[in-house]
Parts: structure tokens; C-alpha cells; sequence
């Protein structure tokens, strides 16, 4: 028995047949078109080339997607990247394409790396797990008694949207002042820029990874400049690090969780990150001192917790 699971990703659809134990045993990558129609066959040419590739006991199609995902399962709601998707059947149009030979089912992408930590990874062995991916923004999923926690209409654990500063940043969402625009990649580059600014005489190293021009400075030119002990590098790492204990803290007074795993790029640089978090999430927890406190780790699935999470998913 095996699934084909499919992460479609801003630049790339990644795809893989997993074993009856989320084994990958075939993988596939073909560029992602914008074109919701186009991303419709790409799925399907995979489908078919795994059943010619001698995988014909496929039970299931799972789709890690980017976007809101409503609690059927099945449909877009709404996704920044793809115009498409509002309110659209995506496993309805996939299903089409290959004679509904299989269910193909869809979550968020968030949820199913969650959730692959959990079955697999970091996760391993809690009871209520809530995971944090720190990327462009930051994504969230929760398990609560060992069950992916989805929400009424699909959309819980968009916890990068908590709202943590009145009337702060603009947030791509079109609220402000959500989490996220304090805890991603995007929040690490803001802060070393502006510190950049305030501080040129501490910049020397920024600026040599950047070649003097700050608006081509990225996240990774701040992790390696923090991993050199840089001083600047170090404070952005210890802002968003600030405001992801912030959230931590936040999100425990209302499910109290036993462990967060914290995934994603930003999270390569280990305590760098995790120190000032967990710092932080015992200065805002509620009660500190009176309650026991979740362990706070780094993910350890991987870049295919993804792929792994939307298999598993797929046959539940």
C-alpha cells in the first residue's frame, strides 16, 4: 500500500510515492506554474508516470498546500499565490484528470509538516503538540490528544496571524500587527537593516555580506553573520527570537501544549534562535513560576515532513 503525496511550493511541486510507513521511495520535482489548470496536470502526469513506474497500489493522493483549506478537505479557499484558488475544488479538478481512480485529499501546508513532525519527527510521543515554521512567515499546526486539529472551517493554527502590536506593521493578510510580521525570514532581514542604520559602526560584517548594499541583505547573510558571533546578526535573531517566545507564551494560555517544534530555515542556526525563545516564552507565560512549561525543540523531520505529513494525512 502506498500514497502519493505532493507539496506544491511557490517555485516547485515536489512529489513523492510513500511506503505503508511514509518511506519515500520515488520522488519527483517539476516547476510550479501559476496557472491553476497547469498545477491540475502536473499532479495528474505524476500520478500516471508513478503508476507506470510499477506503483499501481496507490490509495490516495495527499496535496500539501500553501493557503486556507476548508474542512472538507478538498477545497481552496483562498491562497496569496495562486489567483485561482478562491473557493476552489482543487481535489475535485485533480480527481477529474485521473478518472477519480483515487481520493485525493488536501491540507495545509503547515498542518501536514506539523503533522509529519508529530508522526515522525520532533513531535514523537506528545499528546498536544503545537508546531511553528518559521519562513517567509510564520505557519503554525496543532495536535490536541493526538489529532491534527483543524478548526470548525478548517483555518485554525494560523497562528502567525495572532495579533500581538496594536496598530503595528502591515501584514500581507491586510490586518496589522500580526505575529509574523516579528517572527520570519522576513522579520530577521528587517531587523538587521534597521539596526544596519543605527548602528553602522557595528555593520562592517553585514555589509561585507551584502556588498555594501543593504537592500540586498537576506536571511542567510544574518544567520551566517550570527553564527560568526557578529553582533548585529545576533540581535535580530535575538528579536525575532523575542517576539516567537511572545507567541509561544500566547498560544499556551489558551491550549497549554507539552511541546513546540519550531521548523523551518531560520531555525538552522539552533540555539541562536531557540535561547531567546525560550527565554521569552517563560517571561509572558501566565503563571510562570506555578505551571510546568513545554519543551521547546527544533525540528528534526526535515525538509520532506511536508511530503511525510501529507501521506499520512491522506489515508486518515
Amino acid at each position: 500500500m502506498t500514497t502519493l503525496a505532493v507539496d506544491i511550493g511557490g517555485t516547485k511541486i515536489a512529489a513523492a510515492v510513500c511506503d505503508e510507513n511514509d518511506t519515500i521511495v520515488q520522488r519527483w520535482r517539476v516547476p510550479t506554474p501559476m496557472d491553476a489548470d497547469a498545477i491540475n496536470q502536473n499532479i495528474a502526469k505524476v500520478y500516471n508516470e508513478a503508476i507506470a513506474a510499477g506503483h499501481t497500489d496507490i490509495q490516495a493522493i495527499g496535496i500539501s498546500a500553501a493557503g486556507n483549506v476548508g474542512a472538507d478537505r478538498k477545497t481552496m479557499t483562498f491562497a496569496a499565490n495562486i489567483p485561482a484558488w478562491i473557493n476552489y475544488n482543487l481535489s475535485e479538478n485533480v480527481g477529474a484528470l485521473i478518472n477519480h481512480a483515487v481520493p485525493v485529499v488536501v491540507e495545509n501546508d503547515a498542518n501536514c509538516a506539523g503533522w509529519g513532525e508529530y508522526v515522525h519527527g520532533a513531535g514523537q510521543g506528545s499528546r498536544n503538540m503545537v508546531a511553528l515554521t518559521v519562513g517567509t512567515g510564520l505557519g503554525g499546526a496543532i495536535v490536541i490528544n493526538g489529532e491534527l486539529y483543524r478548526g470548525s472551517f478548517g483555518m485554525a493554527a494560523e497562528l502567525g496571524h495572532l495579533p500581538m502590536v496594536p496598530d503595528g506593521d502591515h501584514c500581507g493578510c491586510g490586518l496589522r500587527g500580526c505575529a509574523e510580521r516579528y517572527t520570519s525570514g522576513t522579520s530577521l532581514e528587517n531587523f538587521a537593516k534597521s539596526a544596519i542604520r543605527r548602528r553602522p559602526q557595528d555593520a562592517k560584517r553585514l555589509l561585507e555580506l551584502c556588498d555594501g548594499d543593504i537592500t540586498k541583505l537576506e536571511g542567510p547573510m544574518v544567520s551566517q553573520a550570527a553564527q560568526e558571533g557578529d553582533v548585529l546578526g545576533l540581535y535580530a535573531f535575538n528579536k525575532i527570537g523575542e517576539w516567537l517566545g511572545r507567541t509561544m507564551a500566547a498560544t499556551a494560555a489558551v491550549l497549554d501544549p507539552d511541546i513546540f517544534v519550531i521548523g523551518g530555515g531560520v531555525v538552522a542556526v539552533g540555539d541562536i534562535l531557540l535561547e531567546p525563545a525560550r527565554y521569552n516564552y517563560t517571561r509572558f507565560l501566565e503563571g510562570s513560576a506555578y505551571r510546568g512549561h513545554a519543551k521547546i525543540v527544533a525540528a528534526t523531520a526535515g525538509q520532506d515532513a511536508g511530503l511525510i505529513g501529507a501521506a499520512n494525512l491522506a489515508l486518515r
